[in-house]
């Protein structure tokens, strides 16, 4: 009997499944079987994608599997890793190394370890599982009636924010577990996990599994052996809980389905989204996506169930659009209505939210009187100063220098700071809502293991106070008794050049705004912003998604954007840049007769430095997502041949974000 056997190695130019003769000690390996193989003068793990009686070598010239290693994985698994190598342009080993078990190349147990289950944190948990409402009812009946057709139906669960998306989660899984049939939970951020899984464990108990990434090696070997084994039947992690070995799939939940996190920025550069229809549609199970603000693409073309009012019957809450226009430097980063909010705030107690767009103190520091800039040596990009740790930083190679008292080029002292980070809006707040604490959460006040939701949970606790943050503030809490919320610069994702701009800065409004409100007071929301009259800014206001995503939905027809049109990105980089360029620019000359009707090729174009690496894109844009896909694995594997990337890496993005 033959195995074919993929290697788990990274070259791109390796092009398998390679033939593989199985001794009578190893015939039970079948499809999914992880293997220690002889591979040149190499031994590597791999994995059987296939078996065959016969070969096209001759028996003697092929060589056997040395031993098994770690659990097998099913077929189902071992199909969905190939195709997600396919569909986002990566190799097989890439794909199939997402959905292996943590203990893929280590030999297997003699006796199963001790399980060590992973400590759940009850973040805004609620326990007892409350009556539905009747549009919760006619949502889960939906869901129940699309699961017995089998026929991998997509459906969007489109509610308002504090309409109880979650309890028609829990409901749908209910179903799903009634009928003997798996359950996968999606969340955008692990640090939203804690919150979820303490929802569904009071629902479904030891039902349920855990997978992320800060899970100890033994937490995530127990937690993938459980589910391996049928003893926990939902699943709850980030984007790659999508990979879980949940058998019989019946129900794919993604939450806050709009959020970006679910892509990937490994290679293959999945998109969790992508994932969950296509493990859905395999399964004959339904993926239920649900937001407050869905993306254009989930609107466009899928059934929608409406949660249109909140569950305890109280008004969504006001938007106050504060118009930051011709306001010098000098009056500070938050209106005086802010100011006055935060101290009627403090007066009588309560709790806010104040969304920051950056985190540091401030993101730009220039000498006035000669212009100079403080930017990173390794990436053209601005160092932020952190004024805690009295240094500026690079945000994204970690460079740190100590803030400067006076200018190296010129002598002088002017040394000016412009804009305002979470740390500094974290100062002014504290000074204006005395004597409330405040609490800061972003990725530097996060950093250490346990922080997000131990700063989540000191501020559920305590009876007042002020969460302030970059965009990890607005996803998916919910906290009754917050009742302000402040966005201190809507529009400063407006700025970047992504035909998405709008889109985020709706979703980041939209959600922060819904965090307010949700209690027994009603909420107030106050919108700082230097474009009021932006559609975004203006239907976020209204918590008016349809209007808003109808009229982005034809912006983007008539632009050619997606869902109408698919993108593929190409981005090269190296420490040499006359060779990023050349191998851009043959990479262009390869891609561009390959490509299919309709579709452009955008650039290359050059791209500022990261780490000392310069970079150059590409970007196709066609109507036609897979013959965009086909064309550009070609022209990587045509330049991979010609050795053209010596020097050069390489990665494909299928629909960036």
């Amino acid at each position: 009997m033959i195995a074919k056997v993929e290697p788990l190695t990274t070259a791109r130019s390796l092009r398998g499944p390679f033939d593989y003769r199985l001794p009578p000690e190893l015939a039970e390996a079948g499809v999914g079987s992880i293997v220690l193989v002889p591979f040149g003068r190499r031994r590597l793990p791999g994995v059987v994608v296939a078996r065959a009686a016969t070969s096209e070598l001759p028996p003697e010239r092929l060589a056997e599997p040395i031993r098994l290693l770690g659990t097998p994985v099913t077929p189902e698994l071992v199909a969905l890793g190939l195709w997600v190598a396919r569909e986002f342009c990566s190799t097989p080993a890439r794909g199939l190394e997402l959905v292996l078990p943590p203990d893929a190349k280590r030999e297997p147990p003699r006796r199963a370890s001790r399980p060590r289950r992973p400590r759940l944190v009850a973040v805004g948990a609620s326990g007892g599982r409350p009556r539905l409402t009747g549009a919760q009812r006619r949502a889960v009946a939906r869901i129940a009636a699309a699961m017995d057709e089998r026929g991998g139906m997509e459906l969007l669960l489109h509610g308002v924010t504090g309409s109880g998306k979650t309890e028609v989660y829990l409901a749908a899984a209910a179903r799903a577990l009634e009928r003997g049939r798996g359950v996968i939970v999606l969340v955008p951020e692990i640090g939203l996990t804690p919150q979820t899984v303490s929802r569904f464990a009071a629902r479904f108990g030891d039902a349920v599994a855990l997978l992320h990434s800060r899970l100890t090696p033994a937490q995530r070997r127990d937690e993938w052996r459980r589910l391996r084994a049928g003893e926990a039947r939902v699943c709850v992690g980030p984007r790659s809980a999508i990979f879980a070995p949940v058998a019989d799939l019946g129900l794919v939940i993604v939450d806050e389905e709009h959020d970006p996190a679910y892509k990937h920025e490994g290679d293959p550069r999945y998109d969790a989204r992508d994932v969950a229809a296509h493990r859905a549609a395999a399964a004959g199970a339904v993926l239920l996506a649900g937001s407050a603000t869905p993306r254009p693409e989930s609107w466009h073309a899928r059934e929608r169930l409406e949660l249109p009012e909140r569950v305890d019957g109280a008004r969504l809450p006001e938007v106050e659009v504060l118009d930051m226009r011709g306001r010098g430097g000098g009056s500070g980063p938050l209106h005086p209505r802010v100011l006055d909010a935060l101290a009627e705030l403090a007066e009588r107690g309560g709790k806010a939210i104040v969304l920051a767009a950056r985190r540091g103190w401030a993101p730009f520091v220039s000498c006035r009187a000669c212009g100079r800039a403080w930017t990173c040596p390794s990436c053209d990009v601005s160092l932020v100063l952190h004024r805690a740790e009295e240094c500026l930083r690079c945000h994204h190679c970690g460079h740190a220098e100590p803030a400067p008292g006076e200018c190296d080029a010129c002598g002088s002292v002017a040394v000016a700071r412009h804009g305002s980070g979470s740390q500094r809006l974290a100062e002014l707040i504290a000074e204006a809502a005395a004597p409330l604490p405040v609490f800061r959460l972003d990725s530097d006040s996060a950093a250490r293991s346990g922080a997000h939701a131990r700063i989540l949970a000191e501020f559920e606790r305590s009876p007042s106070g002020v969460l302030v943050g970059t965009q990890m503030v607005a996803k998916g809490h919910d906290f009754p008794d917050v009742t302000l919320s402040v966005v201190a610069d809507a529009d400063a994702s407006l700025r970047f050049p992504d035909f998405r701009a709008e889109e985020r800065t709706f979703a980041q409004v939209a959600q922060l705004a819904g965090r307010s409100g949700r209690g027994r007071q009603p909420g107030r929301v106050l919108v700082q912003t230097l474009a009021p009259q932006a559609a975004a800014i203006r239907y976020a206001a209204r918590h008016d998604a349809a209007g808003f995503l109808g009229e982005e939905l034809e912006r983007r027809r008539a632009l050619g954007y997606p869902p109408f049109a698919s993108l593929v990105q190409v981005e090269l980089s190296g420490a040499a840049e006359e060779r990023v360029r050349a191998a851009a620019d043959r990479l262009g000359e390869l891609a561009a007769p390959l490509l299919p009707a309709g579709a452009r090729l955008l650039g290359p174009a050059p791209r500022f430095r990261v780490r000392g690496r310069h970079r150059r894109r590409l970007l196709v844009k066609s109507p036609s997502r897979a013959g965009a896909v086909a064309a550009v694995a070609e022209a990587v594997e045509r330049i991979g041949a010609e050795r053209g990337l010596r020097g050069v890496a390489l990665s494909v993005d299928v629909e960036p974000q």
